[in-house]
């Protein structure tokens, strides 16, 4: 098992660096029980750090089967009003709000995919007021993952569950730079580069991306006013912190109605306890009209009739081939690691903090300036090293953003 000094660490940098919790701060933490030891570590952290309250909701692996297993279809698809309102209390309260996902990708594989889709919806229709907290930076939030058991076995298959869970730590403390002797300067370095990347695209306001990779051929309008973000954030209260970490990418909105071609996922895609594996899309106008995928093609099917604007896309991320996730070469089936290994994009609601005025913008304006709403958000992964980016200027000229996979602009200065 991983050292105390080292989970110490761990804790404090999630909290400083990943929520920046304040003093007198309230926080929130969803965490699996299989890691109360370390969450343990991280509420003795947040009160030294002077927080007026630490709440944990819990989440376990075999409890929530054993609810899809057992429970009838109208309990499945309803979400306690319990549960929301613990949620906006907190989040009216300006708490932080801390996740520690380690979910078993492979939880729900026996389980009818229309069950699962229907217990998503009923909980993103339930919290559709918190995640405007989240999804507009009112509040501090941070995602972070520890090792647990089924989920450390499934990236290392030939090892013993102990050994696993070693090895799994062993790669998250390096990829979170845990492992440097001081992780929060490490972290403040690396947002001056994410910073730098983006304020490069910011400058240069392209119109349009193209995208072309074995599988891919996607042409993509950006918004008028698109902002490109990564790295930290800065809350409503003018606080920074660090939305997800690891993080590696910088990241803005495609046009809700401007995206045209087809493009192939690179790795699988977690989605709900469930894999979704060597998948296609094609859009015309900016809307799926035909997919694909070799493994988990009805869990997709389901995504994609969450609602309208799941069949949209809301986000796309760069990111360089030699992210640190990705040299490790391991494939994590977790989204929060594997879309730092790789460009992506995500089906579903837009982060309206893309948008120059976004964030004060009603619905009805989003969608006018392209921006797309969903009940979803799900990122999955479309880079590797063949892959290639052009940008198109105003002017309707093209100038390389990425070849073979890595930055071709020079985002390093040098």
């Amino acid at each position: 098992m991983v050292s105390q000094q080292t989970q110490e660490k761990y804790a404090e940098l999630a909290l400083r660096t990943g929520v920046n919790l304040q003093k007198g701060q309230a926080l929130m933490i969803n965490a699996p029980l299989e890691g109360a030891e370390f969450t343990k570590v991280v509420v003795r952290k947040a009160y030294e750090l002077g927080a007026k309250d630490v709440h944990i909701n819990w989440v376990d692996d075999e409890l929530t089967l054993l609810k899809y297993e057992n429970a009838p279809d109208e309990v499945i698809g309803t979400y306690p009003e319990w549960k929301v309102l613990l949620h906006d209390t907190f989040a009216e309260d300006g708490a932080a709000i801390l996740n520690i996902r380690s979910t078993n990708p492979d939880l729900l594989k026996d389980i009818d995919s229309s069950r699962v889709a229907k217990a998503n919806k009923a909980a993103a229709l339930a919290m559709k007021n918190f995640r405007k907290y989240t999804m507009n930076d009112k509040i501090t939030w941070s995602i972070i993952s520890i090792p647990t058991g089924d989920w450390a076995q499934k990236i290392f298959p030939d090892k013993s569950r102990e050994d696993a869970i070693e090895s799994l730590w062993d790669a998250i403390v390096k990829i979170v730079r845990v492992d440097q002797e001081d992780p929060v300067a490490a972290w403040d370095a690396h947002n001056k580069t994410l910073e730098t990347a983006r304020e490069i695209l910011n400058e240069k306001n392209y119109k349009k991306l193209i995208f072309k990779a074995p599988g891919t051929e996607l042409e993509m309008e950006l918004p008028e006013g698109h902002i490109w973000k990564g790295g930290s954030a800065v809350s409503e209260k003018g606080i920074t912190f660090n939305p997800n970490m690891p993080t590696e990418e910088v990241f803005s909105l495609p046009h809700k109605y401007g995206v045209n071609g087809t493009v192939s996922s690179t790795k699988p895609l977690n989605y709900g306890g469930s894999l979704i594996d060597n998948f296609s899309l094609t859009f015309k106008d900016g809307k799926v009209v035909d997919f694909k995928a070799e493994q988990g093609e009805d869990t997709l099917k389901h995504l994609l009739e969450t609602d309208e604007g799941a069949t949209r896309l809301g986000e796309v991320a760069l990111v360089p081939h030699e992210s640190p996730v990705s040299q490790s070469g391991l494939i994590f089936y977790n989204t929060l690691f594997d879309e730092n290994a790789s460009c992506h994009i995500a089906l579903g609601k837009a982060y309206p903090t893309n948008l120059k005025g976004g964030s004060a913008m009603n619905e009805e304006e989003l969608d006018k300036h392209g921006v797309n709403d969903s009940l979803t958000h799900v990122d999955f992964m479309i880079g590797s090293e063949e892959l290639d980016i052009d940008g198109v200027k105003e002017d309707g000229s093209t100038e390389a953003v990425f070849r073979n996979g890595t930055w071709a602009l020079n985002v390093k200065g040098n």
